[in-house]
């Protein structure tokens, strides 16, 4: 079920959310409930059960949220680390 939902947000963003939505071919309310249903949706990392796993791997896990990690980007580190 739909329900209206209003914001309050500046108008600069507003006109950068219009154009946004023209150029996706979406409406602005779609985007914001696209948004909303990322960021509340369980990620896999909060499916995987800390309990279930060794208290090492449990204290690692997440920690590299927000990188972006590459074989390429590995093998750079590995060749400056062992120079």
């Amino acid at each position: 079920m739909n329900v209206k939902l209003t914001l309050r947000m500046d108008q600069a963003v507003i006109r950068a959310a219009k154009k946004e939505a023209r150029h996706k071919g979406k409406s602005i309310s779609r985007m914001v409930s696209d948004y909303l249903q990322a960021i509340t949706r369980p990620s896999k990392t909060d499916r995987v059960k800390r309990e279930t796993l060794p208290p090492i791997t449990a204290s690692l896990l997440g920690s590299l949220k927000g990188t972006k990690v590459t074989e390429r980007n590995y093998y750079a580190y590995l060749e400056k680390k062992y120079r």
